[in-house]
Formats: structure tokens, sequence, C-alpha cells
């Protein structure tokens, strides 16, 4: 009798240990174990096209439809900007994030080499966006689907003449048009708002992505976006950067 006491107390005690798992066991422990997984991502941001890239994309529009599918194993991780992902893990129990980060990269404005009082200009503007907590809105936005949009001050004291910003129409969630055919996106968010600062006006130029630095190079524009430190610095400076981030893979614990 004493015998079969002893088993029952281990099969409940089994069967509570059991329910405290989040789903199936995680299959997913380096960077390796990401490729051909399904992989979940907020839809719409770079996170979705590097699902795409590494296996297979389910796509969410909500934090609590991403972590649920993760659980039940909908899904087989998930990947997401980093500071999103901190948020995510400090919230909900039962999942943790991969020690190696899937990508590292930031974003800057390309500006001509021999424009250094823009350049100036356009760091200082950036640092005062980044005290302000307007970058950091606008990456939620682009980056987790945040509801943050940006508008212009009504107090701007406008000066004469404008600045003309190189952009591609085809990369979101960075530089695209909008339904109403008007550029949209991180970057050009990022770009009015440096040019509300400086109480210029902003003037968006249509350029393929590789034509970016040629544009600023030959002086065709004041300044390109999402300019990656590395390419191209021989011909341009760059700004310091707006949107500084890294991206990493979410599984269950």
């Amino acid at each position: 009798m004493k015998a079969i006491a002893i088993i029952a107390v281990l099969s409940i005690l089994l069967t509570l240990l059991s329910g405290c798992r989040d789903g199936p066991p995680n299959m997913v422990h380096t960077l390796y174990d990401v490729d051909g997984r399904v992989i979940g991502a907020f839809s719409g941001t770079p996170s979705e096209r590097m699902a795409n890239e590494l296996g297979s994309a389910t796509t969410f529009a909500s934090a609590e439809e991403l972590i649920m599918n993760l659980r039940a194993g909908t899904v087989d991780c998930v990947v997401v900007e980093s500071s999103v992902a901190a948020e995510l893990v400090a919230n909900n129990r039962g999942i943790r994030v991969l020690s190696e980060p899937l990508i590292k990269y930031d974003l800057r404005f390309a500006i001509a080499r021999e424009n250094t009082d823009l350049l100036n200009a356009v760091n200082l503007a950036i640092e005062a966006l980044r005290q302000n907590g307007t970058l950091r809105s606008l990456s939620n936005r682009y980056f987790a689907r945040g509801n943050f949009t940006y508008v212009s001050p009504e107090d701007i004291v406008r000066r004469p003449g404008y600045l003309s910003l190189a952009a591609p129409p085809d990369s979101p969630p960075f530089s695209m048009m909008d339904e109403y055919g008007e550029f949209s996106g991180l970057d050009i968010d990022v770009a009015r708002a440096v040019c509300d600062f400086l109480g210029v006006e902003l003037r968006i130029i249509e350029y393929d992505s590789w034509e970016l630095v040629n544009a600023v190079w030959f002086g065709m524009a004041d300044m390109a976006v999402g300019w990656i430190p590395g390419e191209g610095e021989e011909f341009v400076n760059t700004s310091e950067p707006y949107a500084d981030t890294e991206h990493v893979i979410i599984v269950r614990r």
C-alpha cells in the first residue's frame, strides 16, 4: 500500500510540473537551430522579413497574440527588436531571449563630406530627439507596431530654405509610399522631425537604394536616409545614429 501511495504522489507531482510548462519543449537553443523553423514576428516590421529569410514566418498584430502562439507551440521562436524583447520577457513568464543577437545595426543619415555645418546641425537635432523620447517612440512604432504618430509641433519657427532628402520608395518600414502616394516610414519621420527641430522644410527626392550615395556625393540631395556605417564612407559623412538596435530570438524556457 505504501508503494502505491508513493507512486500516486509522484504521479500528481509530474502532472503538476508538466502543467507548469508553456507549450511543447523548446527546440531552439542557439541561432543555428533557427533555420527552417516556424518563426513569429510582428507584421509589417523588419522582423517579418528576417523571419521569412530564416524559415517560415507567421505574423501577428499584437504582443498578446505573439506570446500566446509561442507558448502554445504554434511558432517555434520569435524574432523581435531587442528592447521590445526585453519588455516582453519582463512581462511574460515562461520565455527567454537567446544570448546571441541575430543581427545588430544602426541607421544614420549620409551627408556630403564638405558640409560639416549640416552634419553638426543634424547631429544636434538627433540628440535632442533622443533626449525627448521621439526616437524611441518612432522605433517602437515601426519595430513593434506601437501607436505613436509623429506630428510637427505647432510652435515651430520656420526659417527660409529647405533640406532635400534622397529616399527609396520601396524599403518598408524605413522608407516607403503610403496609400496616398506620400513618403512614410521610420527614416522619413526622423528626417521630418530633424527638419522641424532645425526650422526648415523637408523635401524628399525619390532614388533607388543603390543611388543614395551618388545623390549626396554629387550634390543632388543634402542627405540620404538609412545609412549603415561602413558603406560608402569614403564618399560621404554619416550622422550620429537615429536608430541603434539589434534583433534577437525569443524562445520558450
